[in-house]
């Protein structure tokens, strides 16, 4: 018996990281309707990671009701041997949930999770009083259990043994290519009580416990998804598991670019990406507008958006395609890209207007993780969420984009509009303060951080400069003040990571100056 599950019982309750559908709140013990819905979420049939069934808690609206009604320990020691049971003479292939205690409000509850299966389509007796009970299939309709009947049957059906990709076992992995420090750092960030105990755990004892491995404990097998999130150098198993930046300054056609590629665990990977797009690429624009006291104020490119198009290709693309994802950064457009394209059954003018709904998840799994993170919301929230992101900043509309084959995905984020007006502003500043303001000394600061951004350690060495105190007063706080450079990190200005990079202002300087 497990004492606590890899996720955290208050967002359970609240329903933070998972949602209703994958929820059944229970009063007490009803063998027969549990029965039905540990079916159900075996069958997983929209691939979206199995459920929870919560006994001891009574529900009203979908809404968990506290304090929870509760469970008597020889209540739990009764349904867990009933369970046992169940699981061989009631269900078939015969399946077992994960059960955990919990101590809610003084009250104890028993949560049963159930994964998605992998030797799908289960049934289950219909009938539990009667010895001679058909067996019926069973699947989750919204937040409801339901017996499948007619098309939905014959596809359950035609999903014989069809486990997705990330939650299948990988042979040419061992336990030991998972890390249990990754792991812990995994519970520890998202608040689950079982982190507490994770460092007492053999490896086996706590992959097992998150569900990222498999099979006897003789011959012991990762997921995928385990070595996805768990491994420090994943492309090993998984070649091209990487999110490539690429930033063009003069266009796709010039001569510049800009490459950052990230590599390693599945989670850690997209946030760096992120918050290296954030740091790097996303500017403030602010505009004077001669009719108003006020000014307008916008970004090139909302920072919520490309959250959401970025994870939205982690979540959605497929791992055994050996292409990463690729990130284009210019100054017309951001683009992601992705392989392959959405499910056939959606259409390109849905997700254009964001009423696409996908009926069945690629990759069940890492979704799973990724909402546990904080990542993703799930459940095609993302392609409305980056329409509405784009709309509220006053961005034109974004761009989907995919062939017949759907051989790949194309989220393309124009820049706003009014960046055109900021540069023409900003010129003509430039050019005043160029003429006026900008020393040589200053210049030549700019021009060492026209490629990338550079710590301080990199500008004294590019300016072939030994005396900081000297650049400091001479170079850089100039500049800064000036508003022509400003820190990757204004938040922490102390930190070991810490550059310096051109402002909007910065780049039309070095602009000013080429024609002056």
């Amino acid at each position: 018996m497990l004492t606590k599950l890899p996720i955290n019982i208050n967002d359970l309750l609240h329903q933070r990281t998972v949602e209703s559908e994958r929820i059944e709140y229970k009063a007490g013990w009803n063998p027969e309707a549990i029965l039905h819905t540990l079916c159900a979420f075996a069958n997983d049939f929209h691939n979206i990671g199995g459920g929870y069934i919560l006994i001891g808690l009574d529900e009203q609206q979908g809404q968990p009701q506290l304090p929870p009604v509760g469970l008597l320990p020889q209540q739990i020691d009764s349904i867990q041997k009933e369970l046992l049971n169940l699981g061989y003479s009631a269900i078939f292939p015969h399946y077992h949930p994960l059960t955990a205690t919990y101590e809610i409000q003084g009250k104890t509850i028993l949560v049963l999770w159930a994964p998605g299966g992998e030797m799908r389509p289960y049934r289950a007796k219909l009938s539990l009083s009667d010895k001679k009970s058909d067996w019926g299939y069973y699947l989750r309709k919204h937040t409801s259990t339901v017996k499948a009947f007619g098309e939905d049957e014959r596809e359950l059906l035609g999903l014989a043994a069809s486990v997705p990709f990330d939650d299948r076992y990988r042979q040419t992995a061992t336990l030991d290519d998972l890390s249990p420090r990754l792991m812990r750092d995994f519970l520890e960030e998202v608040n689950s009580e079982l982190a507490s105990e994770a460092q007492f755990f053999e490896l086996e004892t706590l992959a097992r416990r998150m569900n990222i491995v498999g099979g006897p404990s003789e011959m012991v097998l990762p997921k995928n998804v385990g070595l996805l999130f768990f491994n420090p150098h994943p492309e090993q198993f998984f070649p091209a598991t990487q999110i490539d930046i690429v930033y063009f300054p003069d266009g796709v056609g010039g001569d510049r670019f800009e490459e950052k590629i990230f590599k390693g665990p599945l989670g850690r990977i997209t946030r760096d990406a992120l918050a290296y797009i954030q740091s790097n690429y996303i500017k403030e624009g602010v505009i004077k507008l001669a009719h108003q006291a006020e000014v307008e104020r916008f970004w090139n490119f909302p920072f919520a958006a490309i959250e959401e198009a970025v994870v939205n290709a982690v979540y959605h693309r497929s791992y055994q395609i050996r292409e990463p994802i690729e990130i284009r950064i210019d100054r017309q457009a951001l683009v992601v890209l992705s392989f392959p394209g959405p499910d056939r059954a959606i259409r390109l003018q849905d997700l254009q207007s964001g009423n696409a709904v996908s009926r069945r998840y690629r990759n069940r799994r890492i979704g799973e993780f990724l909402k546990e993170l904080e990542l993703t919301e799930g459940r095609s929230t993302g392609i409305p969420k980056i329409l509405r992101m784009m709309q509220q900043n006053g961005s034109p509309p974004p761009e989907f984009e995919t062939d017949d084959d759907r051989s790949y995905f194309l989220i393309r984020l124009p820049i706003h509009q009014g960046f055109e007006q900021v540069t023409e502003q900003v010129t003509e500043q430039v050019t005043e303060q160029v003429n006026n303001q900008v020393s040589a000394t200053t210049l030549a600061l700019l021009e060492a951080l026209a490629a990338q951004p550079l710590s301080t350690k990199m500008l004294l060495q590019t300016l072939s400069l030994l005396h900081r105190p000297t650049f400091m007063d001479n170079y850089l706080k100039p500049a800064v003040a000036a508003g022509l450079v400003e820190m990757t990190e204004p938040d922490s200005p102390r930190s070991p990571t810490q550059k310096y990079r051109l402002t909007v202002l910065g780049q039309n300087a070095l602009l000013a100056n080429k024609r002056t």
